[in-house]
């Protein structure tokens, strides 16, 4: 499959990669009939996606099998009045009709838009006026089910209501019953042009509502260097990205360049992440490709890992934060398995990336993706030098690069804010060393500026994440009338430590801070929490930190 849309399939070097990489576009590239129906043609015994549940339940499916299922869902959703352009939104966690659904919502022409289980009324009713959605396919719980019925009185666009089970609310159609009885598919005459909005998500930003980032029929395709050259996915592959369906992630991981290569997706069905039994997973399913945030390493890491057999795994991908380089070590003198770390938004694909024919530098991002034209740029415009802290950015003057987003949906000025004069701004700082290797200092509104030094959060808690106290920690600015902002900590200490905390362990941390970095990094104020706030994804919400401060 991978053959059919890039000229070389192997490298053996960046420069290789950079002189020899090219995706062909087809026209009016469909990710449904054009890789899924084509697999079902080719091999349609092909394990496509592999299912299973904390309640012990496991559901193969082949390729054939997701032709037939998203056959029968896109007849039911036309049955239901969906087709070209229309907007519907999945609320369905990790079930395995999400998979069913996204790929007949791409035959239909229509426009997907995954959300996360944890939105309120108040965000349902946000995202249907927003975009005007049509369609709503939800899990069937009675906490979800009910947020999406309180919503409907203040959402006019919404025509429909599905729930796949077991709980089928009145009012809403009955998924499964609908899939079952659905008339032979006929396939839309033009379903789709590639320039066409295929997939929509809505993202938070520090202030505002959430933004709707939307992405062209073509955008499955920038995954190819995602799963096939940062994955390091082959056919043979059996593939676990941790990450919800209503995430970005789910797609980078679970579906388009997983399919593309060939690799089969496994799917853990969790309501509540388990160290424990993630390791459990990865041994008996023999999982040979795993990604995941730093935040599900972090808590791997301190697992008995010898308790498990973890011979199968055989590559480590991480994103979604900067991986702090204590994390890195300690994983690899555990499993000798060196997590190759990548960087990206929802408004892209992979962009930065440590790449199989690279030696992974601990807490670097590794590479620009050679997909993208990628820069580092200073606050007066000028390109930051090796050693320079610069905003990451991407050039867009030579054309617009495969998998970057089409635009932030009803929102031209939103779009041109960050994508103007042929320069997308990630909002992303930097910097590069003499290797062209690229390592994250943090959020253009996260760099602390105190006393006149710029510092980034992701240095400070790399130097606290050395202290054996610290589990998980999140650097933040405080005010401060002398010095502008001061560094703040709050932390989350491990279990042996929590006894102890205090001013003695405050000063112990403080001081061990100066000795593993710039003595004026170190953080005045230390915080000890229960937990950090995070987002559905895993990543520090470090503005909620910010607010309470």
């Amino acid at each position: 499959m991978l053959e059919r849309f890039v000229n070389k399939t192997s490298f053996e070097s960046q420069e290789d990669f950079i002189k020899n990489f090219k995706v062909n576009v087809p026209d009016n590239f469909n990710f449904g009939y054009d890789v899924v129906d084509e697999w079902a043609k080719t091999h349609p015994d092909k394990k496509a996606l592999c299912w299973t549940n904390d309640r012990g339940e496991h559901i193969d499916f082949t390729f054939a099998q997701l032709k037939t299922y998203s056959d029968q869902t896109a007849s039911y959703f036309q049955s239901l009045g969906i087709g070209r352009g229309d907007m519907v939104m999945l609320i369905l966690k990790r079930r395995y009709e999400f998979w069913f659904s996204i790929i007949a919502l791409h035959k239909l022409g229509a426009v997907v838009i995954p959300a996360t289980h944890l939105l309120t009324k108040k965000d349902i009713v946000y995202r249907n006026n927003a975009a005007d959605i049509k369609l709503i396919v939800c899990a069937g719980e009675e906490i979800i089910t009910r947020h999406v019925l309180e919503a409907l009185p203040e959402s006019p666009s919404v025509e429909k209501t599905v729930s796949i089970g077991p709980f089928i609310p009145e009012g809403f159609d009955d998924f499964h019953r609908g899939i079952q009885t659905a008339k032979p598919f006929q396939k839309p005459a033009h379903p789709n042009a590639n320039e066409d909005i295929s997939i929509m998500y809505f993202t938070s930003g520090t202030t505002g509502n959430p933004k709707m980032v939307a992405h062209d029929f073509t955008y499955p395709l920038g995954h190819i260097v995602t799963g096939s050259f940062w994955h390091n996915l082959h056919e043979d592959s059996l593939h676990l990205t941790i990450a919800d369906t209503g995430w970005g992630k789910a797609v980078w991981g679970k579906l388009y360049g997983q399919w593309i290569a060939g690799a089969t997706v496994f799917v853990y069905d969790h309501e509540k992440f388990t160290p424990a039994d993630m390791l459990r997973m990865i041994q008996d399913y023999r999982i040979t490709s795993l990604c995941a945030p730093p935040t599900i390493f972090r808590f791997l890491i301190r697992e008995d890992l010898s308790r498990y057999d973890l011979s199968s795994l055989r590559y480590c991908t991480i994103a979604g934060e900067a991986l702090n380089p204590a994390v890195y070590e300690a994983f690899f003198n555990l499993t000798g398995i060196k997590l190759m770390e990548g960087f990206g938004q929802t408004e892209t694909t992979i962009t930065i990336a440590t790449f199989p024919w690279m030696e992974p530098k601990p807490g670097s991002m590794g590479v620009p993706n050679p997909q993208y034209e990628v820069d580092l740029i200073r606050h007066d415009g000028e390109r930051a030098e090796d050693g320079e802290q610069g905003e990451i950015i991407i050039r867009t003057d030579k054309g617009i690069p495969l998998g970057l987003f089409k635009e932030y949906y009803r929102d031209a000025q939103l779009t041109h804010e960050v994508w103007h004069h042929d320069i997308y701004h990630t909002g992303d700082v930097a910097w590069r060393d003499e290797d062209g290797y690229l390592w994250f200092v943090g959020r253009t509104d996260d760099v602390i500026k105190s006393s006149g030094y710029r510092i980034g959060p992701f240095e400070v808690e790399s130097a606290l994440m050395t202290h054996p106290s610290v589990v998980e920690c999140a650097i933040t600015g405080v005010p401060d009338e002398v010095r502008g902002q001061v560094v703040k900590a709050t932390i989350v200490l491990s279990e042996e430590y929590k006894a102890q905390a205090g001013e003695a362990l405050i000063r112990e941390i403080q001081e061990h801070v100066k000795k593993v970095t710039a003595p004026y990094k170190y953080p005045r104020i230390i915080e000890f929490v229960e937990e950090l706030p995070k987002t559905i994804s895993g990543k520090i919400r470090r503005v909620e930190i910010r607010n309470k401060s």
